[in-house]
């Protein structure tokens, strides 16, 4: 690819372990889930977005669902601290190995 010709990077993105203390609940279908992972995105303009994945409390495999993060600022902190922690292990990427 030369050089003077950037890539073209559709998608960034990221999984990140919800710490116990900060998991919650959601209902979605009737079924309760514990929410426990976020999938975390940066936007063509910079900023972040973030979904939330679990399983279902009652146990089993339950649906692939997403669900809205609530707007806790702890868990702004968690995604913020990520994307910071994500973006360093990019900029120190080793090539292919």
């Amino acid at each position: 690819m030369s050089s003077d010709v950037p890539p073209d990077v559709s998608a960034l993105a990221i999984n990140v372990t919800v710490p116990e203390a900060l998991r919650w609940t959601d209902t979605r279908r009737g079924e309760e889930f514990t929410l426990t992972t976020l999938n975390v995105r940066l936007l063509p303009d910079g900023s972040l977005a973030a979904k939330a994945y679990g399983r279902p409390t009652a146990g089993g495999r339950g649906a692939y669902v997403s669900f809205r993060v609530p707007d806790r600022p702890e868990l702004a902190a968690l995604v913020a601290a990520a994307a910071d922690r994500a973006g360093a292990l990019w900029a120190a990427h080793r090539g292919l190995g």
